[in-house]
């Protein structure tokens, strides 16, 4: 029986992708192993092993025998990171990596140029014009010329001895790696430069002034010295963008606060956070910070949860709802019950998604793997060939040595190495931040190839909660006003357990009605309820139940059949005479389900909406929404079915589902997008979540993808671009046509300026933005915050009137005393709040 365990190092001394392949292929070809992926960018490495023929000690030995060292990783968890005692809010542990690799960088790029630029100026400054000393002119000096340059290079060679040491271990270990091209090219510059010294000496002592100043003009050192400080400088600007691409870890990190108040014994008191536990009775003030997941026992508030759903609206919250560890509380003290601390909380496990998907690979990084493995060796065999060839040609040593170190320093294989998990690591915390959360760097890949995407229609693309959409009185009780029917209706079905009448008895509720006192109510199945209100007989429920009690529904059948065909469901009252009206109930489209289906039209994504609804109302919702295609009346297990059948024609498949009920048909599809969900079944069931029960975020994730893996296919090419016109240019193939010749220092800096380069381009990624996409043009979304609606009449007057604008698309929440609109092009604030003023109702906000 195989126990499987997985587990972190953090492994020093990798410095290009040919060091993390020759880790990885080191790691993997031990007995136990099932995998392991090693992440340059993070210097850090995931194995899941069998624990009974493996342990981490001896992981540690084979990556140590490879010529570099490792460690179980003993950095933070999520939830500990989150929680740190020690460390103030913000705070960056002394113990980051990152960090420590810039504070070394820095001083080792001060001492560099420190030393480089008086180097730099007695080699060449007097060809130049710049003034000299006398004693290190002319050929006579030429010794103290030539001491002096190698005493200003040996503080250069000494505070870059990492790549000496690095490079030839790695060499000699048959795994060379870039540092043994910057080891291999500065060094022979160094030891040419110690045999030129001698050959000086030889000269001046036996009065062969020629002897001695040909060698003082062909020492090297200033090459060895400007190549180590050039590189030095790359990889300081280099580090210095990595870091940047993990801002969006560290500001999940430091959303939590340090500490919580508490209730014990009934004394409240401040504690560190990481000392709250479960059942934990907490108290959050207004302005303060909710620090672990639990459950309102006692008061209201409005609360901030965009840092973690990216929903810029605050949340009412009342006693039985549940709160988020990180969200902010705006108004209100409330006191509420810790549910989940530490590791289980919802951040720690955004965070530790985010961290597993930026150290994960992806399918397209296997290319930039196995072209390192053979790039580097390749590299020192062209640069013994270049130099070889010009020898052989007749031109002078130093001519053909130079060439050499060319080839060697400008060969950059970091950047093959870089291009991946930058674009990943950038866009996963982008994501992360809008409330998009990809497991995986695969997930991330595939995203960018989806062809059909399956949703599931309730709680996805509709609110997955009936609510009462129309009311109409019948011509008949013409004295019969909205809220009393309203009024009437509630109380009648107040004793019902049907979640339609739950739908009815909220909308009263919220229009704060005073319900009538209810006598010999019964439920007749299949029909609806009957009840005795006032010393009179009421009826409520479908068609079926007026036909059997012989009450005449008059023109109200029309509205029925109408109401029907949009797939709201009407619900007929009446009294023992006669009908009184229809309130219809449905479970409502999302205000932005339009838009989100539009933009996977204009991607040219097919949608198909899979539902256990009936087939009436399932094609009324495709026919409002523009579906491609809907199949109604299923089973979970049939959505599974479904999505296999899709995929077996050759598409690839996303399935859109809140990760409940919808789990098989998530697990098999390509991708499976989980919306709103912040539950486990969820997490585990799906590849990408959405914090947001946001149809729009699905489009947005997919975007993403097509933007990071475009970001990469960018990266990869200007590596390999660069590589392949670099290599030639440094050998010399165009010197012999064109007179080109490429320095070993100039070599350097393009070396240094390509890695550069492929960071700063993955960092644009940090600028992605949505494109929300409507009836083929770009859109844009505002909020609109109304004042004055107090019933569906008010809501479907502004409604009406915002939808009459050209171009505006506007839904209403009546009980938000909001209006989500989608604009296809330019108009103004003052013209959509004229139209809601002109209405008779008063615009608060909008945004």
């Amino acid at each position: 029986m195989i126990f499987l365990i997985k587990q972190k190092f953090d492994v020093t001394g990798m410095t290009c992708s040919a060091c993390s392949a020759h880790v990885e292929r080191t790691v993997s070809n031990l007995e136990g192993v099932q995998t392991v992926s090693v992440n340059l960018l993070q210097n850090s490495m995931s194995v899941e092993y069998d624990e009974q023929a493996l342990d981490n000690n001896s992981i540690i030995k084979a990556v140590q025998e490879a010529g570099y060292n490792a460690f179980v990783s003993s950095g933070k968890t999520p939830a500990t990171a989150i929680t740190g005692g020690a460390a103030a809010a913000g705070a960056i542990p002394a113990s980051n990596p990152a960090e420590q690799e810039i504070r070394q960088m820095k001083k080792r790029l001060f001492v560099s140029i420190l030393f480089s630029v008086p180097l730099l100026y007695v080699a060449m400054g007097h060809m130049l014009g710049l003034p000299l000393h006398s004693l290190l002119l002319g050929p006579e000096n030429a010794l103290s010329f030539a001491f002096t340059q190698f005493l200003l290079v040996l503080p250069i060679a000494i505070v870059n001895n990492k790549y000496f040491l690095v490079g030839f271990r790695s060499l000699f270990k048959r795994a060379p790696n870039m540092d043994s091209l910057i080891a291999i090219g500065s060094a022979a510059a160094l030891v040419y430069g110690v045999f030129a010294i001698y050959r000086i000496g030889y000269g001046l002592g036996h009065m062969d002034l020629s002897l001695a100043e040909h060698y003082a003009k062909d020492l090297y050192f200033e090459s060895a010295g400007i190549i180590l400080t050039l590189i030095t400088l790359g990889k300081y600007l280099e580090a210095r963008a990595k870091g940047k691409t993990s801002e969006a870890i560290k500001r999940l990190i430091n959303l939590a606060p340090q500490t919580a108040l508490v209730i014990r014994d009934n004394i409240e008191s401040e504690i560190p956070v990481e000392e709250v536990r479960v059942g934990d009775i907490l108290i959050v003030k207004p302005g303060g910070t909710i620090p672990v997941d639990g459950i309102i026992v006692e008061g209201n508030s409005s609360v901030d949860e965009s840092a973690l759903t990216g929903e810029s609206m605050p949340v009412d919250k009342k006693t039985g709802d549940r709160v988020t560890g990180a969200s902010i509380n705006i108004a209100g003290t409330f006191k509420f019950e810790a549910l989940k601390v530490g590791d289980d909380t919802t951040l720690a496990q955004i965070i530790r998604l985010v961290e597993e998907a930026a150290s994960s690979k992806a399918p397209i990084s296997k290319l930039a793997d196995r072209i390192s493995s053979y790039f580097v060796p390749t590299v020192i065999v062209i640069a013994l060939l270049a130099t070889t060839i010009w020898l052989l040609r007749g031109y002078p040593f130093e001519f053909a040595f130079s060439i050499g170190i060319a080839v060697l320093v400008i060969s950059c294989p970091c950047a093959l190495g870089l291009a991946t998990p930058t674009a990943i690591m950038v866009g996963t915390g982008r994501g992360a931040e809008k409330g998009i959360l990809i497991k995986s760097a695969e997930a991330l890949e595939i995203a960018h190839q989806i062809q059909t995407v399956v949703l599931d229609k309730t709680g996805t693309i509709t609110e997955g909660k009936p609510r009462v959409t129309d009311l109409i009185i019948d011509s008949g009780v013409a004295d019969l006003e909205d809220k009393e029917l309203m009024r009437l209706a509630a109380s009648l079905e107040k004793s019902s357990e049907h979640p339609l009448a739950k739908a009815i008895v909220e909308e009263a509720e919220r229009l704060e009605l005073q319900l009538y006192p209810v006598e010999d109510f019964l439920a007749i199945p299949g029909r609806g309820i009957e009840a005795i209100l006032n010393n009179k007989k009421y009826l409520a429920g479908n068609l079926n139940l007026m036909t059997e009690n012989k009450i005449p529904i008059g023109n109200l059948a029309a509205k029925a059949n109408s109401l029907a065909e949009e797939g709201k469901t009407p619900l007929f009252f009446a009294d023992q005479d006669k009908i009184l009206g229809i309130i219809a109930v449905a479970d409502v489209v999302k205000a932005t389900s339009k838009a989100a289906l539009d933009s996977f039209a204009k991607m040219g994504i097919e949608a198909i909406m899979l539902t256990g609804d009936n087939k009436k109302t399932a094609e009324a919702i495709r026919r409002q929404l523009n579906i491609d295609r809907t199949i109604a009346e299923l089973m979970p297990q049939d959505k599974e079915r479904e999505i296999r059948n899709i995929q077996e024609s050759g598409r690839k498949v996303a399935m859109i589902g809140d990760g409940i009920n919808d789990a098989p048909a998530l697990t098999r599809a390509d991708i499976g997008i989980a919306i709103g969900a912040g539950t486990d079944i969820a997490i585990e069931s799906a590849d990408i979540v959405l914090m947001r029960s946001d149809l729009l975020d699905a489009t947005a994730a997919i975007q993403l993808s097509k933007a990071v893996v475009r970001n990469i296919k960018q990266n990869l090419f200007w590596a390999l671009f660069y590589n392949t016109l670099g290599i030639p240019l440094a050998a010399g193939i165009f010197y012999p046509l064109l007179g080109w010749k490429l320095s070993p220092m100039f070599a350097a800096a393009a070396m240094s300026l390509s890695s550069v380069c492929v960071v700063s381009n993955a960092l644009r990624l940090k600028m992605f933005k949505t494109e929300n996409i409507y009836q083929g043009g770009m859109t844009m979304q505002k909020t609109m915050t109304i004042e004055g609606m107090s019933c569906l009449h008010c809501s479907g007057r502004v409604e009406r009137a915002l939808n009459a604008l050209e171009g505006v698309q506007a839904v209403v929440d009546l009980e938000k005393k909001t209006a989500r609109i989608t604009l296809e092009r330019e108009i103004s604030d003052e013209l959509l709040k004229n139209a809601v003023t002109d209405a008779g109702y008063e615009v608060v906000e909008l945004r």
